[in-house]
C-alpha cells in the first residue's frame, strides 16, 4: 500500500508541542493586541448576513473572484495562496496520523497529498519569486516596501525550500516506489546524493527537519504581528461587507440634545469594523492606481489614509496604555484627576483631520468607490471621508468656499444654481408635460432634477426624454415647482442638515400625492431616491431612464428605427454602475438602434470617474490634472463619432472635455436619451 514513515529519521519529535504552544500563545498575544486597538471604536453591528457571508468567503477569498481582475498579481497571489492550502492540508493529515493514530496517510489519499504538495508547493515558491522580482525589481508606484514585505517573502520561501530539500534527503536515503509522486522531491534527490553521502544526508535531514520546524512556529508567531495577517482577516472582512445599497451614511438626529458633535473628527468616534478595517488592508495600491484624484496629481491616496489611521490607532492604543497605568499608580492618591481624565480626550497625540489626513485630501476626493470596487477585501474607504466632511461642515465651518455658494443656492432656492425656485416647472411645462397638481392619477413621477430643469444643455436631455415617453404612452406628470433638490451634493459634501430640510420636504411633497412610482435621468437623484430617501420615510420604486427605455423598446411600446452605422462609446456613470449595478442596459440601448459601441481603456466596473462626483461639481480643481479632461482623452483615443452618458454632471463634464480638447467636429457628447430621440 502506498504510505511512508511519519518522523523518518527524527528522534525527539515530540518537542514541536512545545514550540508549537509557544508560537501560538505568542500569536495569540498578538491577536488580543489588535483586539484592544479595535475596541477603541464604537459598536457596530455586523451579523447580519451570515450565509451571504460565507458564500462571500468562497467567491472571493477561495475562487479569488477580484484578486483575478488584475491578473499578473492575481495568478501570484492564487499560487502562494492555493500552495500553502495544499501544504496545511497536508500537514494536518500526516499531524492525524502520526499523533491521533488517524489511520489517514496511505493509498489514494497519500497519493493525492503527494501530488498536490508538490505541485502547488512549487507554484507557491514561483509565485514567492515573481512577487520578490515585482516587488523589488519591477517596483511599480501602488507598492511601498517596508521591512515587514522582505521578512514575510523570506519566510514563506524558506519554509517552502527547506520542505522540499527535506523530501529530497528522505528520498536520496530511503528508495519510495512512489517518488514519481513526489516529482520536486525527487529531483531534489539527484544533485544531493551526487554530493553528499549516507551520513550527511542523513544529517542533513534532521538539521533541516528542525529549521523547517522552527520556521514554521516563527510563521504562526508572527502572524499577527506581519503582513501574513491578512490571510485571517482579509475572509472576516469579507463576511462583515456591506451587502445592501452602499455609501448610505448614518443618519444624524438633529433632535437629539444628547449628541454633542455631529460627524467624525476622532478615531474613537468611528466603529470597530472602520479601525478593523485599518488592518485589512494589504497595501497592494490597487485602490490607488483606480483613484481618479490621486491619477489626476492630486495628494489623495486612498491606500495611504487607511495606513495612516492604522499608525494613529497604534499611536492612540499605546498612548491609552501609558495613561491608564499613570492612572492605575495614582488611583488612591489622585481620584479628581483621574475622573478629569476619563472625562475628556482619551489621548494626546495628532489630530486625524489636519494632521493625519489632510484636510485637501478629504475634499479631493469624488465618492467614484473605484477604490473599493478594485479592493480584493472590502475595504471602505469613502464612508470616512463623508463623515469627516460632515465633522468640518456642521461643527468647524470649513469648507471649501465654492461650497458655500452651493449650499446658499440649495436652502435659498432648492438647487445648486441658485436660479428662482418659482421657475422650475417652466421648461417642462413649455413642452406640456403637467404636474401631479394637475394629473393627480398619473402613474409616474417623471423627476427632471436640477439639471433637468435648469441647465440649458441638460434641458435638451429632458426634452428628448419627454418626447420618448410620450411616444410610449407613459402617462407620467412632474411635482414642478414642488420639486427641490434631491440633496446628493449637499449629503456628499458633509452638509447633513441642508440634505435634511431637502429630503423631507420632498418625501412630504410625495407622499402627499401619493407617489409610487419615479422616473429619473440623473444617478445621483435616482440613487439618493431609491437608496438614501427610505432612511427619512420615503419609500418609492424608483427606474433610471435607461433600465425604463429599454424596458418599453424590448416590450414594442418604444419602436425605433436603426440609425446610421456610427460608433459611440459608453461613458459609465460611477453613481449608475459601481453604485447602483447598471452596466449593460444603456449599451443594449445603444446597440438597439444601430450604433458599434466602442470601449474606451477604463469601462465598466474600472470606468474612469468624470469627476464631479461628492459634490465637485460645484468645486474647482486647485491641484493637478482635470479629471474630466483626462477622462476626455481617453475617449479621443478610440475616436468616436459620439460619447454616451446617461448623467447630467458626467454629460456636462465630458462636454467640457471636449471643448477644451477642441474636438467637437470629431465627435458629440451626447446623453443617451437624446440618442434613442433621433431614432423615432
Amino acid at each position: 500500500m502506498a504510505t511512508r514513515q511519519v518522523y523518518w529519521n527524527i528522534e525527539g519529535h515530540i518537542w514541536l508541542y512545545l514550540f508549537f504552544i509557544i508560537s501560538l500563545a505568542i500569536f495569540g498575544y498578538g491577536v488580543y493586541k489588535r483586539l484592544q486597538l479595535w475596541k477603541l471604536g464604537q459598536p457596530e453591528n455586523r451579523w447580519k448576513d451570515v450565509w451571504p457571508g460565507i458564500k462571500d468567503v468562497i467567491v472571493y477569498t477561495f475562487a479569488h473572484k477580484r484578486i483575478f481582475k488584475d491578473s499578473y498579481p492575481g495568478l501570484m497571489h492564487a499560487s502562494i495562496f492555493f500552495g500553502f492550502l495544499f501544504l496545511a492540508f497536508a500537514t494536518a493529515i500526516i499531524t492525524l496520523q502520526a499523533d491521533f493514530s488517524l489511520n489517514l496517510f496511505h493509498g489514494w489519499l497519500y497519493l493525492f497529498i503527494k501530488v498536490t504538495a508538490n505541485l502547488f508547493g512549487l507554484a507557491a515558491l514561483i509565485g514567492i519569486v515573481v512577487a520578490a522580482y515585482r516587488r523589488y525589481i519591477q517596483r511599480p508606484d501602488r507598492l511601498d516596501n517596508k521591512p515587514d514585505d522582505a521578512i514575510t517573502l523570506a519566510l514563506l520561501f524558506a519554509i517552502l525550500l527547506t520542505g522540499f530539500i527535506i523530501q529530497g534527503a528522505r528520498i536520496a536515503v530511503l528508495p519510495d516506489p512512489w517518488a514519481g509522486y513526489a516529482f520536486v522531491g525527487q529531483w531534489m534527490s539527484v544533485p544531493l546524493k551526487a554530493l553528499l553521502n549516507e551520513a550527511q544526508l542523513l544529517s542533513l535531514h534532521v538539521f533541516l527537519w528542525w529549521l523547517h520546524l522552527v520556521l514554521a512556529m516563527a510563521f504562526i508567531a508572527y502572524f499577527p504581528y506581519s503582513k501574513l495577517f491578512h490571510i485571517l482577516l482579509g475572509p472576516l472582512n469579507q463576511f462583515f461587507r456591506n451587502r445592501g445599497p452602499i455609501g448610505i451614511p448614518e443618519p444624524i438626529d438633529f433632535e437629539d440634545e444628547s449628541l454633542e458633535t455631529f460627524g467624525k473628527s476622532q478615531l474613537r468616534e468611528f466603529s470597530w469594523k472602520t479601525l478593523f478595517n485599518t488592518d485589512v488592508c494589504l497595501r497592494c495600491g490597487r485602490c490607488q492606481d483606480n483613484c481618479p484624484a490621486y491619477l489626476s496629481g492630486k495628494h489623495l491616496n486612498p491606500k495611504r489614509i487607511i495606513q495612516d489611521m492604522r499608525v494613529l490607532m497604534e499611536e492612540t492604543g499605546a498612548a491609552l496604555q501609558t495613561q491608564n497605568k499613570f492612572m492605575n499608580q495614582t488611583a488612591g492618591q489622585e481620584a479628581a484627576v483621574a475622573s478629569e481624565t476619563e472625562e475628556a480626550e482619551e489621548w494626546t497625540g495628532r489630530a486625524l483631520i489636519g494632521e493625519v489626513i489632510p484636510e485637501d485630501d478629504l475634499w479631493a476626493c469624488t465618492t467614484c468607490r473605484s477604490c473599493e470596487q478594485q479592493c480584493p477585501v472590502f475595504v471602505e474607504h469613502v464612508d470616512k471621508t463623508i463623515d469627516m466632511r460632515r465633522n468640518l461642515v456642521l461643527m468647524e465651518t470649513r469648507f471649501p468656499g465654492e461650497a458655500q455658494l452651493a449650499f446658499r443656492n440649495m436652502e435659498n432656492n432648492g438647487n445648486p444654481w441658485g436660479i428662482g425656485w418659482s421657475t422650475r416647472a417652466d421648461y417642462l411645462t413649455g413642452l406640456g408635460v403637467k404636474t401631479f397638481e394637475e394629473d393627480p392619477n398619473a402613474e409616474y413621477l417623471y423627476w427632471p432634477g436640477c439639471s433637468g430643469a435648469f441647465d440649458a444643455r441638460n434641458q435638451r436631455v429632458s426634452a428628448a426624454l419627454v418626447k420618448l415617453l410620450q411616444a410610449a404612452g407613459v402617462h407620467f406628470a412632474i411635482l414642478g415647482n414642488e420639486e427641490k433638490c434631491c440633496g446628493d451634493s449637499a449629503r456628499k459634501l458633509g452638509n447633513e442638515y441642508l440634505f435634511y430640510s431637502l429630503a423631507s420636504e420632498n418625501i412630504e411633497v410625495m407622499n402627499g400625492y401619493g407617489v409610487k412610482k419615479i422616473i429619473t435621468q440623473c444617478p445621483h437623484c435616482y440613487n439618493f431616491l431609491k437608496n438614501e430617501y427610505p432612511q427619512l420615510g420615503g419609500n418609492f420604486e424608483v427606474i433610471h431612464h435607461t433600465v425604463f427605455l429599454l424596458d418599453l423598446v424590448k416590450s414594442g411600446k418604444l419602436k425605433l428605427t436603426k440609425a446610421d452605422r456610427k460608433t459611440v462609446t459608453y461613458h459609465d456613470s460611477c453613481y449608475l454602475g459601481r453604485y447602483n449595478e447598471i452596466y449593460e442596459q444603456p449599451r443594449e440601448l445603444l446597440k438597439a438602434v444601430g450604433l458599434d459601441i466602442k470601449e474606451m481603456s477604463h469601462t465598466g466596473e474600472k470606468s474612469f470617474c468624470c469627476g464631479a462626483g461628492g459634490g465637485r461639481m460645484w468645486l474647482e480643481e486647485h491641484e493637478g490634472q482635470r479629471i474630466n479632461e483626462m477622462r476626455t482623452d481617453e475617449a479621443i483615443a478610440i475616436k468616436p463619432d459620439f460619447v454616451g452618458t446617461a448623467c447630467p454632471f458626467c454629460l456636462t463634464m465630458i462636454a467640457d472635455g471636449i471643448a477644451a480638447r477642441e474636438v467637437g467636429e470629431q465627435m458629440k457628447a451626447l446623453d443617451i436619451a437624446e440618442i434613442l430621440e433621433k431614432s423615432l
